[in-house]
């Protein structure tokens, strides 16, 4: 199940976006600041993140510009409407931005499509120092020598590759192979 990190001091919007993750397939999990939220991408993985920008302790653009060093999308959602706010949550690393208020089903359709495009990217290979892991062939090269590994182990090695900066736990591991 996809995990979507909801960023909003509101709890009632929070509250909303839950409801309508959850109605759509997807698992939320909530912070109501930029310190917190970091503080659950280094314990979780997380799928995306929809992010406020106006908050307590740390801004969404800030947060923002972390998420996207961890390779997390963001969804700006925002009562911010000037050009100028965009361009900085764009220049920020932002996928999206939406402007509050906002219709729920118009957030999980932007949802849908950031996941979508971050999944194909996501999807076809990684390089790892000299090491290419390409989902497309199920092969591994290391330098010039191609490597054909049993599929639950290729599995394995893909998810850890993607993201080689962070711990996985083995219930984390088992769920995705």
């Amino acid at each position: 199940m996809m995990r979507i990190l909801v960023v909003d001091d509101d709890p009632f919007i929070q509250k909303l976006i839950g409801i309508h993750l959850k109605k759509d397939g997807y698992e939320a999990v909530f912070a109501s600041d930029g310190l917190e939220a970091l503080e659950l991408i280094n314990e979780d993985m997380l799928d995306l993140a929809i992010v406020d920008v106006m908050m307590p302790k740390m801004d969404g653009v800030s947060l923002t510009k972390r998420l996207t060093n961890q390779e997390i999308p963001v969804l700006m959602l925002t009562a911010k409407t000037t050009l100028e706010d965009k361009e900085k949550g764009f220049l920020a690393g932002a996928d999206d931005y939406m402007i509050k208020p906002f219709e729920p089903k118009e957030l999980l359709f932007r949802v849908r499509a950031i996941l979508r495009r971050f999944q194909k990217l996501e999807r076809s290979h990684t390089t790892l120092g000299n090491m290419i892991v390409n989902r497309l062939t199920f092969e591994v090269k290391v330098r010039e020598q191609v490597l054909l590994l049993p599929l639950k182990e290729f599995e394995l090695l893909s998810i850890l590759c993607s993201k080689p900066d962070i711990v996985f736990t083995r219930d984390q591991l088992m769920e995705q192979v």
